[in-house]
């Protein structure tokens, strides 16, 4: 292997000539240097036929040289430096199966995780935070993994539960919580400890009972929704009598949270009903929910807002939303979503599917779907099989040359911007008169 290049000379070496670790880098640095190794594993279908080819083996060394040395970076004495590093290791892992490079330095990786969740800063801890989520995607659910949550659910409890931290760290150590639980945890007594942990911070947002005129807001409302999504998750791996035993606990409280002035705080609260009707009618298929035309009442009117004072793509979002949570509730029905990833489809048909994929989804971005295709754990969760293994020739019938997509492009951005112009056209709303 080549040398690395030196950039400040001798002083670069310490005691005994062995290198320190490269100088500190900028956010887009990292950012840039990564994702020129990592975007292109996102999808096989990527690839353009008139491409180079690429010797993959020389590429996974280079792309292990460059991790490597980002693991090194979480332990600098710089916190932007470590952010840095922990965002790129963010962005390999989320695009790119790594398993066995991760195995190998698994111990390192959640030292350096915990230090950064207990001594960084907002930032730090969030990206840290993050980065735990994508270390046990990665390693998914076995003896590896339960030591990682082991050593990390301890921190993140505290986190979560501590007053004086950031509400962004506590938002996303509490998202964090909830993913690794659901993917590690075999002990049903760490999975009720963790659902009590954010049980207890959700339920801080249901209003008083002597509030009458809806709930407002606060700082801690994105701690709120981040905390009731995760517990949802949760819920979906919980045993049936302890599903019904949170119904009763919650199915009268909840629809309270329809009258919050947040938008993302109504959706969280009508998906998560919508999940507990859907898991209340498979264990008793005449579940009865006495409130349920004040319910269908406040749904509806969600489903059909048109308040002035709320923003149009709040209003646009949560109009789509609750039309579907008022079809489940009322109809139980479920509108099926089709999801593709490479020549493989997925049918999300219940609730309880769409929250786990939204969850993972949030968490892996754009890398999702190569995670759908490559990854055991996520293809065992959602019933997909073993891995399709593809040869060069189905790979060859997947790809697009570049000018075939670039007049795809074309005709459909033209498409698009005669129906947009008709649309705005005031004249086309014009009778002819005379």
């Amino acid at each position: 292997m080549p040398k690395a290049k030196k950039r400040g000379g001798a002083h670069q070496r310490g005691a005994g000539g062995q290198p320190r670790n490269v100088q500190p880098f900028s956010d887009e640095d990292a950012s840039i240097e990564t994702m020129s190794h990592c975007s292109g594993f996102s999808d096989p279908a990527s690839f353009t036929e008139d491409g180079p080819e690429v010797d993959e083996e020389a590429t996974q060394e280079d792309l292990e040289y460059k991790l490597k040395g980002f693991i090194d970076l979480t332990l600098d004495k710089s916190a932007k430096t470590r952010q840095a590093a922990l965002e790129s290791l963010k962005s390999a892992f989320s695009s790119k199966i790594l398993y066995e490079f991760i195995m190998e330095r698994r111990m390192t990786l959640t030292d350096s995780i915990e230090r950064c969740i207990k001594k960084g800063k907002s930032e730090e801890q969030c990206a840290a935070a993050g980065l735990a989520c994508l270390l046990c995607v990665q390693m998914g659910s076995g003896i590896e993994s339960e030591e990682i949550f082991k050593t990390l659910g301890p921190v993140l409890k505290k986190i979560v539960c501590d007053g004086t931290a950031s509400v962004q760290a506590r938002q996303a150590c509490a998202t964090c919580l909830g993913i690794c639980c659901f993917i590690v945890t075999d002990d049903i007594t760490e999975l009720y400890s963790t659902m009590e942990c954010l049980e207890n911070i959700f339920i801080k947002a249901y209003p008083r009972d002597r509030d009458t005129n809806g709930v407002s807001s606060t700082p801690n409302t994105v701690l709120h929704i981040s905390a009731l999504l995760a517990w949802t998750l949760l819920l979906t791996i919980c045993p049936m009598n302890e599903v019904k035993k949170k119904i009763e606990m919650h199915l009268h409280k909840l629809p309270s949270m329809l009258s919050c002035d947040d938008v993302n705080m109504r959706i969280a609260a009508g998906e998560t009903l919508a999940l507990l009707f859907e898991l209340a009618r498979e264990t008793d298929a005449d579940f009865f929910y006495e409130d349920m035309e004040l319910l269908t009442e406040k749904l509806r009117a969600l489903a059909t807002d048109g308040n002035k004072h709320r923003a149009k793509v709040d209003k646009r979002k949560q109009r789509s939303v609750f039309r579907d949570v008022l079809r489940a509730v009322e109809e139980r029905d479920f509108p099926t979503e089709t999801v593709k990833f490479g020549p493989e489809r997925m049918y999300i048909d219940c609730w309880v599917k769409k929250q786990t994929y939204d969850t993972f989804k949030e968490i892996l971005g754009s890398g999702m779907q190569y995670h759908l295709q490559s990854n055991d754990f996520l293809r065992n969760v959602f019933e997909l099989g073993p891995p399709v293994m593809l040869d060069a020739a189905a790979l060859k019938t997947m790809k697009i040359s570049r000018f075939e997509r670039h007049l795809y492009n074309s005709a459909a951005f033209k498409a698009r911007t005669k129906a947009r112009s008709k649309c705005r056209d005031k004249r086309a709303d014009v009778g002819e008169f005379f």
